[in-house]
C-alpha cells in the first residue's frame, strides 16, 4: 500500500509541474501561454556548456515507469546555423550523470534523409554524447519521426532497468528503441532538457513510476 501511495503522490505531484516546482540548472524559467497552452518556457541562462541547461523537477525520484509531456522546441533568435531545437526529458539524474532522449525538431522535415534520420537521440550525460554514440555505433541511438520546430509534440518515454522507448505523437510503437542505457539500472531526478540555441517549451508532465 506504502508503494502504491507513494506511486500516485509523485504522479500528482509530476502532472501539476510549474515553474515553482522546478529548479533551474543554467536556464531561465518563465510560466507562459503557448499555442493554447499554459507552459514552461525553458531557455539558456547565458551560455552553458552542452549537456549543462536543465530544470529539475523537485522531490523526483525516478527509477522505472513512464514519463509523459508535450514539448516544443524550436532555435532561439540568434542561435547559430547548427541549432535544431533541441527538446527533451533528462531523467535519473544524480551527481551530475543523467540519461536523456531529445528531439531534434529541425531535422524532423529536412530536405535531407540524413538529417531527418537524425530526428531523435538517446545519449548519457557527461560521457556518451551524441559525437561519441556516432563514432562508436552509428545510427544505433538516432531515428527519424516526424517533427516541427515550435509544434506541440506529444512525448512519452518507457524506461525498464536498462531499456527505453520513446514514443511520439501518441504512437503505439516506439520512434527509438534503447536497450543498453549507460548508467545502468539507476534511479534519480527528473528534468526539462534544452540543448544549444533553443527556446523550449514544456506542457503535463507526468510521471508514473513502476
Amino acid at each position: 500500500m506504502r508503494l502504491l501511495a507513494a506511486s500516485l503522490l509523485l504522479a500528482a505531484v509530476a502532472s501539476a509541474q510549474s515553474v515553482d516546482q522546478l529548479t533551474p540548472h543554467n536556464v531561465k524559467l518563465e510560466a507562459v501561454d503557448y499555442l493554447g497552452k499554459r507552459a514552461v518556457k525553458v531557455v539558456e541562462a547565458g551560455m552553458a556548456p552542452n549537456g549543462e541547461a536543465y530544470a529539475v523537477l523537485k522531490g523526483a525520484d525516478f527509477h522505472n515507469g513512464a514519463i509523459e509531456v508535450e514539448l516544443a522546441g524550436r532555435p532561439a533568435a540568434g542561435a547559430q546555423e547548427g541549432a535544431r531545437g533541441f527538446v527533451g526529458i533528462a531523467f535519473r539524474l544524480q551527481n551530475g550523470k543523467y540519461e536523456y532522449i531529445y528531439l531534434r525538431p529541425t531535422n524532423g522535415r529536412a530536405d535531407d534523409q540524413v538529417r531527418r534520420n537524425h530526428s531523435t537521440q538517446y545519449s548519457s550525460h557527461p560521457d556518451f554524447s551524441f559525437a561519441v554514440s556516432r563514432q562508436q555505433s552509428p545510427e544505433k541511438y538516432e531515428s527519424y519521426v516526424d517533427l516541427e520546430p515550435g509544434v506541440w509534440t506529444k512525448y512519452r518515454i518507457e524506461i525498464e532497468g536498462t531499456k527505453a522507448r520513446l514514443f511520439v505523437h501518441g504512437a503505439s510503437q516506439p520512434c527509438l528503441i534503447v536497450n543498453d542505457m549507460k548508467l545502468g539500472d539507476s534511479s534519480g531526478a527528473v528534468a526539462l532538457w534544452i540543448g544549444p540555441g533553443t527556446e523550449g517549451y514544456f506542457a503535463g508532465l507526468k510521471i508514473t513510476p513502476k
